[in-house]
This record gives C-alpha cells, sequence and structure tokens, in this order.
C-alpha cells in the first residue's frame, strides 16, 4: 500500500513538474499605425455634497462597530450621487453627477480625511455622455487638496490628470459641502 502511495506520488511529481516545460506562452504585440494627438481639456464646476434633509445626496451605508464622537467617524463608507453644477448655488445649471463611494479614514475626530472612489458623469452640454474616474485622498487640513484622475470614458476616454479641489461652503453642524473643482484631464 505505501509503494502505491510512493508512486502516485513521484507520478504526480512529475506531471506537475513536466507541464511548465511544455506548456507554451502565447502574446502578440500589435504596433500602432498612427498614434493619436493626447488632447487636454480643463473643467470647472461646483459638486454638491448633501448628508441632511429629506434628499440627501450622500448616504451611509456603513459604520464601524465602535463608539466614536464623530458622525463621520473612522470607518465610516457613504454612497454618493452628489449633483455638479455651473455655479455654487444648488439652484445653478445642472451638468452632471459623481458617483460612487468614499470612506472616512482619519482616527482624529478634528480632521475628516475620506479616501473617494467616483466617476463623474456629464449629462448636459460639450461633454454630455462622457465621464472621468477619481480615486484619490482627500484630508479637510489641505485648503486645497490635489486628486488623480485615473480613466475615463466617451470623450475622457483613458483619462490622467488630476484635481484641485477647495470648499466653497460648508456646514458643519449638517455635515453638507460645496466644492469647487478645477480638474486637468489629458485623453485621447
Amino acid at each position: 500500500m505505501e509503494k502505491e502511495h510512493n508512486i502516485l506520488a513521484l507520478a504526480m511529481i512529475f506531471c506537475l513538474t513536466i507541464a511548465p516545460v511544455y506548456g507554451q506562452y502565447y502574446s502578440r504585440t500589435i504596433t500602432r499605425v498612427a498614434r493619436r494627438a493626447e488632447k487636454m481639456t480643463r473643467l470647472h464646476f461646483f459638486l454638491h455634497d448633501t448628508v441632511s434633509g429629506e434628499n440627501p445626496s450622500a448616504v451611509v451605508i456603513a459604520r464601524p462597530n465602535i463608539t466614536q464622537a464623530s458622525p463621520f467617524g473612522f470607518g465610516t463608507l457613504f454612497a454618493i450621487n452628489d449633483p455638479l453644477t455651473v455655479g455654487p448655488e444648488p439652484t445653478s445649471m445642472l451638468i452632471g453627477n459623481a458617483q460612487g463611494l468614499y470612506v472616512s479614514s482619519s482616527r482624529d475626530p478634528a480632521v475628516f480625511i475620506s479616501v473617494m472612489y467616483a466617476d463623474f458623469a456629464f449629462t448636459s452640454g460639450r461633454f454630455n455622455g462622457s465621464s472621468f474616474s477619481l480615486i484619490s485622498r482627500s484630508s479637510s487640513s489641505d485648503a486645497i487638496r490635489e486628486l488623480a484622475i485615473v480613466g475615463g470614458r466617451g470623450a475622457f476616454r483613458m483619462a490622467q490628470g488630476f484635481a484641485l479641489t477647495q470648499i466653497n461652503f460648508a456646514n458643519l453642524t449638517t455635515g453638507d459641502v460645496i466644492l469647487e473643482y478645477n480638474v486637468t484631464l489629458y485623453h485621447y
């Protein structure tokens, strides 16, 4: 019986070592004939993040199982569908929405730090149907925050770039905030 196990083990080892020798990796590189010119686009708009009231644009979807003094405590996860407007007024012309998630990632209740994963989709104007994706860290202690843009679709296909954002309005009681965005995109 032990001899059969040894033979079986040797056969398995032989099969496992011989497979990589006879296995083949296939790869083909296609050279582009004509490279498209990279474009640069600058955008300016306002994001309205409303957590209060009967129709919030950001809602808590998960909260850690620990007691904390701040409603935006460490580990709180928000889902967002924030309106993007031309001006800072809530009645300003709507040009799109930022949809995604952000998580509170600061253990210090005096500083709100979040990591944001969002798609900024435009629903009107020149870039209607296009969007860019932002994944970055943001700290309330920075007067101007720089956020990374990592992709896009439509007119912003293969976008890279950055967004400089600052607080235009903040209500510390309700947590509502209006952020001004100045975006620089490099795309094809």
